[in-house]
């Protein structure tokens, strides 16, 4: 093992950018929660969104050393069946950080170069991932590789689209934002399907990929913030609301599974889609009684005290050497397509 702790950078997969996505999650229902806890909920957010985006930097930065370093292995991320649908997460963050400097300092040129550059990197990914469709088979049936890659961890690079309009209107690219929102919307839909087929024809997804269940419970929990920016009825959000809050449910009745699993960078899949809904469930106390503003507050607290506890379990593996380590071997092949790039 020590081998590999000479080059823990070339087990830096994409999915690091979850981290990313994660601050940036909280950060914004912080500021949802201003109306609330006043200029300190202001404050939080500030904290939170400075700290997304120097992890934004630093994880730029190694993984341009990375794919310098270690070519192969960035190669072989693009090539895995799970783990390319995390190269996504990178202009996911980059839509979400535009998202977190608008909401903290307004209409800002820095805001709409990134909402821009990562909101078209966005749609080439959607577009890399699913033409691997076009591709794979084998007389015109799926092969197993293509049911391995069914997993919860797909919507990052398909249904991520619904997070352009969370800035694209304010931003002045209403039109652009509600296209690209469809997209999202529409494979949202399809991409549900396809998970719930594999869990039928073929079982759940690996141990280590176990925490990435929690991802489906972000695409509602988005779509209904961002129907409100694209005019769509409070009812909309309302029902989406509802969706997100099954899913979390549905999610949370593998937490005594998850508690027997080591601790991965696959668990920063629970920060967004937590904050996220978190978000949402902030936007709509504004128009609903007092208890369910009470249940905001209480939902910030938990997502809030989740991602402080992930930060301490990252830290704690990246200093005992437990997380920048190679996939597990062979004999754990279903396992090893969820290591490393887990998320």
């Amino acid at each position: 093992m020590a081998s590999h702790h000479a080059t823990p950078l070339k087990f830096l997969a994409p999915g690091w950018f979850s981290v990313v996505m994660g601050l940036s999650g909280l950060t914004l229902a912080w500021v949802r929660a201003v109306p609330y806890a006043g200029d300190s909920a202001q404050a939080v957010a500030w904290v939170l969104g400075m700290g997304a985006a120097l992890v934004m930097a630093l994880l730029v930065g190694l993984s341009l050393l990375r794919k310098l370093r270690h070519p192969q292995a960035f190669i072989e991320d693009l090539q895995h069946p799970v783990r390319h649908v995390f190269v996504a997460a990178f202009p996911v963050s980059l839509i979400l950080l535009a998202t977190v400097a608008y909401a903290l300092s307004g209409n800002s040129a820095l805001a709409r170069v990134t909402w821009m550059f990562g909101s078209a990197s966005q749609v080439l990914v959607t577009v890399w991932v699913l033409s691997r469709w076009l591709n794979t088979g084998d007389g015109g049936k799926p092969t197993i590789s293509f049911w391995t890659g069914i997993t919860p961890a797909l919507l990052i690079a398909v249904v991520g689209n619904v997070v352009v309009p969370l800035a694209g209107v304010r931003l002045g690219f209403s039109e652009w934002a509600a296209a690209q929102f469809g997209v999202g919307l529409f494979f949202w839909l399809v991409v549900l399907t396809l998970i719930f087929v594999r869990l039928g024809q073929h079982g759940m997804w690996p141990e280590r990929l176990l925490p990435a269940t929690f991802i489906t419970v972000a695409p509602p929990s988005v779509i209904g913030l961002s129907a409100l920016q694209l005019g769509a009825p409070i009812s909309v959000s309302w029902m989406a609301w509802g969706v997100a809050m099954f899913f979390l449910f549905w999610s949370a009745s593998m937490l005594k599974r998850l508690r027997s699993t080591s601790f991965s960078v696959t668990f920063w899949a629970l920060s967004f889609p937590l904050a996220s809904l978190t978000a949402l469930t902030l936007r709509l106390s504004e128009n609903a009684t007092n208890w369910f503003g009470m249940l905001a507050m209480l939902m910030l607290g938990l997502t809030s005290l989740l991602v402080t506890m992930l930060l301490l379990g990252t830290l704690r593996g990246l200093l005992n050497g437990t997380l920048l380590v190679p996939e597990p071997g062979p004999g754990s092949a279903p396992a090893a397509s969820a290591q490393g790039g887990g998320v």
